[in-house]
């Protein structure tokens, strides 16, 4: 089973002014939706409001075939809605609009088991509202041999708070193992200019490091190995929920691998390679269209290549 840990968001991207489309997001949504539609055992561990929006949502997640047991649905409260508007790279500077309970994240920790994947990130997981729990959940999947990734998806909006969040990136940093960071990522919290320096300010406890440059390149660190491979150029429409479904893309191909907390150091770099290039396949398509996920012609594809059974999508609500 994997696992995403994270917020939930109505995403609407606004572009000259105007709003192109309405599409339940947030980082970790995001990449369970991708990871869903590939036909993969995936749940979401989350929280919104018991609204109408929040009702598109949960039918959403459902239809995309995404466990829903341990979301918390509060009445206290809305389901956060978030404007992105698009500049004319079609990158997304965002507006927040919010209304949360005052307890926050009331879930059930799941039954992880050794061979689970549990990916999180994003502003959710240094929130000090949700924090206790989110941690509790994350020493839980520990305990249980789970592989865990992190994102730290950090937004400048979020700067003049580093002193205080920096702390917390890197104690997420140390219950990782492995760390997908972008280069805006590591510039903004660590200033960071390259892969060579962001490896350098990542605790010795986390092994791997998966480093994005934008559309130059992605890199892969271990202490044993190095992998650069270039980005092909793709014609964006929106990058929003580009990184977060690269995110999905190396979930699905360590679990298609059947790579384990306990065999990943045992990964050679032919599997990594492959790893990474489905992940940059994956985002490059989010890239061509206003959805936050892998598109439903993508995902039949990709299950035809893996010889997995068809699967019916909703690619919209």
């Amino acid at each position: 089973m994997i696992y995403t840990l994270g917020e939930t968001v109505m995403d609407i991207p606004v572009r000259n002014g105007k709003p192109v489309s309405m599409v339940p997001g947030g980082a970790m949504l995001n990449s369970c939706i991708s990871l869903g539609r590939l036909n993969v055992p995936v749940a979401f561990i989350g929280e919104f409001g018991k609204d109408p929006a929040g009702d598109l949502v949960i039918r959403f997640l459902e239809k995309n075939g995404i466990e829903t047991g341990y979301i918390y649905r509060y009445q206290d409260g809305k389901t956060t809605v978030s404007l992105a508007f698009l500049d004319e790279n079609n990158d997304a500077s965002y507006s927040f609009y919010q209304d949360f309970p005052e307890k926050r994240l009331q879930v059930e920790i799941p039954p992880f088991r050794e061979g689970d994947i549990l990916l999180f990130g994003s502003f959710f997981a240094l929130n000090r509202e949700v924090r206790p729990k989110l941690l509790q959940i994350i020493y839980e999947a520990r305990n249980h041999g789970v592989l865990i990734i992190y994102d730290p998806n950090f937004r400048m909006s979020h700067l003049r708070e580093l002193p205080a969040l920096k702390p917390v990136i890197l104690e997420n940093m140390e219950l990782a193992d492995i760390v997908r960071g972008s280069d805006e990522d590591f510039r903004n919290i660590f200033g960071a200019g390259d892969a060579g320096e962001a490896r350098k300010v990542l605790p010795a406890s986390c092994r791997y490091l998966v480093y994005t440059a934008s559309s130059r390149e992605v890199q892969f660190t271990s202490p044993e190995e190095k992998i650069v491979l270039p980005v092909q150029p793709v014609k964006t429409v929106s990058t929003i929920g580009a990184g977060d479904t690269f995110n999905a893309g190396i979930a699905y191909g360590l679990h298609s691998h059947e790579i384990t907390r306990e065999t990943l150091e045992k990964t050679g770099q032919d599997t990594w390679k492959t790893i990474l290039e489905t992940a940059m396949r994956m985002s490059a398509d989010v890239c061509k269209h206003y959805d936050n996920y892998i598109s439903p012609g993508l995902a039949v594809k990709m299950i035809r290549k893996s010889g997995k059974k068809n699967k019916t999508f909703t690619q919209t609500f």
